[in-house]
């Protein structure tokens, strides 16, 4: 069944975040100013109204007043993303997870570049927190929204960062 798709674009700390939704839920989070923005699909309507609680709850995450959301998700994606995606949404704020240790959790040991192409093809960054995850050496690796969105929130939740390498928490 096909629903009809909502959007609305917001100013945030880290450039205009795009937020898109159906009645099953949020479709995609995304980062305009990013080197990958997300194209607007010609049927998509611009409509802040059904995006609103989706803004709301993001720019209390962004002010420092939310560590965790309450919003309906519908991401689309295949079994394995969406395994490596259900792991995400379990890493609490200010904590990080290594692309091994989800292949792990997921009790594919092998599978660490798998989870990373999943983690990229996140239609949901921040509230699937893919920023939280970094490569072995705790170096920022790869991030939709480009490394600087990718510090920026890390740093946000409270972890020390030098040189694209997490300091703390250790």
């Amino acid at each position: 069944m096909i629903y009809d798709m909502f959007y609305d674009i917001f100013d945030s700390p880290v450039g205009d975040i795009i937020v898109v939704q159906d009645q099953q839920g949020l479709r995609y989070v995304d980062f305009q100013d990013g080197p990958s923005p997300l194209a607007i699909a010609p049927h998509w309507q611009r409509d802040p109204h059904p995006c609103q609680a989706a803004k709301r709850q993001l720019t209390q995450y962004f002010a420092g007043n939310r560590q965790q959301f309450d919003l309906p998700i519908a991401p689309q994606g295949t079994d394995f993303q969406q395994r490596v995606w259900a792991l995400l949404a379990q890493i609490p704020y200010g904590e990080l997870a290594t692309y091994g240790q989800m292949a792990n959790r997921l009790q594919q040991p092998s599978a660490s570049r798998a989870v990373g192409m999943a983690n990229g093809r996140n239609p949901i960054a921040i509230i699937l927190p893919c920023h939280r995850v970094v490569g072995s050496s705790r170096k920022l690796t790869g991030y939709r929204g480009g490394l600087a969105i990718k510090e920026t929130l890390l740093k946000l939740e409270g972890i020390k960062i030098t040189d694209q390498t997490v300091v703390e928490p250790c």
